[in-house]
């Protein structure tokens, strides 16, 4: 969330001192992440202690549960919440729910060129996470891969929307015009995402525990060298390839090059790659990433500055090298491969 939410900043501090027992604290909005229901803070207080506070709504106990349960495997480069007075993990706090967690003085793999330790670090501590054998009653608590058309679904709701309505607002506007202009395209995605997705409900896949949001922004690097995997809102029980997807080219550059990617592999150690559902996540997360942008600039008024930002990154994957091009480019590998076998 890149604007300030509408709630003082005394009942926020209020809420922290009750849960917390932080006294005479210091609160200062962070402009981060794209999710426009999460807002983070940091928390400074009179003995120069720092947090990091989210506020998030649509909050599911296992993402805080998942963390936990790593960091008690004795997996490196977890970080967990703080309990509150009551024993709990997280505050209720109005439409959100209220987590607190250290806070890390570093960069992210954003803002920062990853050294070669830190990609194999990332590799070693990603076959870790897909390795860790969960207890079955706490695997029935995290979501399955499905294979769902959810996102599918809304991205050609929202082309005929683009097609049919006149957007008075800018950014949405503009958006729709720029989706008329690339509705084969868009067609096109979503037809092959379904095609991929149908092969795999059929396939006997192993699933394991994945992050599945695994992008530069998401790593941390402390001012202390230490490395951090953030952000665990939305865990998943699914094919590994839900994870290595962003290796190797996803949606973000920091793994572009063959070295690099390379490097990342002598951290997680051989495995076999499935193609297809290599092409498949790369592909849905496109058309998730399109569709979430869409509803919010095409069925809402919100998100403020968050908006003309919202559109520029839809547009973004249709520019050369970008995330469609890489996709297309998994997607004929896998056809070479079929036409091999």
């Amino acid at each position: 969330m890149l604007e300030k939410p509408d709630i003082p900043d005394e009942l926020i501090l209020s809420r922290l001192q009750d849960e917390y027992h932080l006294h005479h604290a210091r609160l200062a909005f962070l402009p981060l992440g794209a999710d426009l229901d999460t807002a983070v803070y940091r928390v400074d207080t009179e003995v120069k202690t720092a947090y990091f506070l989210k506020l998030r709504k649509g909050f599911e106990e296992i993402t805080v549960l998942v963390p936990l349960f790593l960091k008690s495997l004795g997996i490196q480069g977890i970080l967990v919440p703080y309990k509150t007075g009551s024993n709990r993990h997280w505050a209720d706090f109005g439409d959100y729910k209220m987590i607190l967690y250290p806070f890390v003085a570093g960069k992210d793999g954003f803002e920062m060129e990853l050294s070669d330790p830190y990609r194999r670090s990332l590799g070693a501590a990603l076959r870790e996470i897909h390795g860790a054998q969960l207890p079955p009653e706490f695997k029935r608590h995290i979501p399955g891969e499905d294979f769902s058309p959810q996102w599918r679904e809304s991205l050609k709701s929202l082309q005929a929307l683009a097609e049919n309505k006149r957007f008075d607002d800018p950014a949405a506007a503009e958006l729709a015009m720029f989706m008329k202009s690339k509705r084969g395209e868009i067609a096109r995605l979503v037809a092959r995402t379904e095609e991929l997705a149908s092969g795999l409900r059929s396939k006997p896949l192993e699933f394991v525990l994945c992050h599945t949001d695994i992008h530069g922004g998401n790593i941390l690097i402390s001012d202390t060298d230490e490395l951090y995997v953030v952000d665990w809102d939305n865990p998943l029980l699914a094919p590994k390839e839900h994870d290595l997807m962003f290796i190797g080219g996803g949606i973000d550059q920091i793994w572009m090059g063959e070295r690099e990617e390379a490097l990342f592999y002598a951290g997680y150690g051989k495995t076999e790659i499935d193609l297809a559902a290599l092409a498949y996540y790369r592909y849905e997360r496109i058309i998730e990433d399109l569709a979430v942008i869409g509803e919010q600039l095409l069925l809402t008024n919100e998100g403020g500055a968050d908006r003309e930002r919202s559109c520029g990154w839809f547009r973004s994957n249709f520019e050369p090298g970008n995330t469609i091009e890489i996709a297309d480019k998994t997607d004929a590998l896998l056809a070479r491969y079929n036409q091999e076998s």
